[in-house]
């Protein structure tokens, strides 16, 4: 084995930081190189998630310029960052031996590229980094992950907690992730399904250099939803739960004005809440229904615009 490493690195309008980091991941893949842990075919594979700035632009020109092999893909249009790192993936498994994916603001420490290089030549099939401090984020973003991964645990979903999408995986790992074929991604919940020898390696969140991060609240929340609804189906208790609550809740009313006379002067509240607690209910079954519709129409996950010379 060559030990060919394709660092993965999904950008969607990184025009102000993408220079500085390919730089960064330059010098980290040279200094492997002189090390002899990696191959000197080693790359760096951008790929551009219909980006609307000049992120194309700077690709093409690393592509030609960098000290390393960089290679880029360009989305025909913004698929999303899981369909990114899924096009990333699929690609380098054609000549990688390993593959490691980063988002371009590097607020994943790429200092610990090569401990998760190292750890992989011990024997690893996939390297996690976990974040051990999240004093970058926002009190609002570092609540809600926890409130996430303990949610996930209760709903059994095997999750790695504090795990995004920076990890090591050799080719036997990502060939085995691309027999997956679900269209809604959520990679980080797949990783632990396969099986194979793993580590992690913790460390710092990073504070980003320019521009700013292009996960909203609302992407992020959507990311969080569909890692719930996509790998758990205990939601679906839910209206056989509150059925079975509201009913209980009805014949001990009926006893109570049947056998005691007692007036019910909460008509007009308890209708409110079993008919929320029942819309409630048609809503989670209908967002299983409606992921399930587009999971059949077998769309494709993303469309390639473009693609750098060197990535023939």
């Amino acid at each position: 084995m060559s030990n060919k490493l394709a660092i993965i690195v999904p950008a969607y309008n990184e025009e102000k930081v993408l220079n500085h980091s390919v730089g960064v991941l330059e010098d980290i893949l040279l200094k492997l190189q002189r090390q002899n842990k990696i191959d000197d075919q080693s790359y760096l594979l951008i790929i551009d998630d219909g980006s609307t700035d000049q992120t194309w632009a700077i690709v093409q020109k690393l592509s030609k310029n960098s000290l390393v092999n960089v290679k880029g893909i360009r989305f025909s249009r913004n698929f999303g960052h899981q369909n990114a790192i899924w096009a990333g993936l699929m690609q380098a498994k054609e000549d990688a031996d390993l593959t490691i994916t980063i988002d371009a603001d590097l607020q994943d420490d790429s200092k610990m590229i090569p401990k998760m290089v190292d750890q992989y030549l011990a024997g690893n099939q996939i390297v996690y980094g976990v974040r051990n401090n999240r004093d970058s984020d926002s009190f609002f973003k570092r609540e809600s992950a926890n409130m996430f991964y303990k949610l996930m645990n209760l709903l059994g979903v095997k999750i790695i907690p504090n795990h995004a999408d920076f990890r090591l995986m050799t080719v036997k790992a990502v060939n085995l992730l691309s027999q997956y074929h679900e269209r809604q991604l959520f990679i980080r919940g797949l990783i632990p399904q396969l099986g194979l020898s793993t580590s992690k390696v913790d460390y710092k969140r990073q504070k980003r250099i320019a521009g700013e991060s292009k996960y909203t609240i609302q992407k992020m929340l959507d990311l969080a939803w569909n890692g719930i609804t996509l790998f758990s189906t205990s939601l679906l208790k839910v209206p056989t739960i509150l059925g079975g609550e509201f009913l209980l809740l009805g014949t001990v009313l009926l006893l109570e004005h049947a056998v005691w006379k007692h007036s019910i002067s909460m008509n007009l509240i308890s209708l409110w809440i079993i008919g929320g607690a029942i819309l409630l209910s048609l809503g989670i079954i209908a967002e299983y229904v409606g992921k399930t519709f587009n999971e059949i129409k077998h769309r494709p996950r993303y469309l390639v615009a473009e693609r750098t010379d060197n990535n023939e």
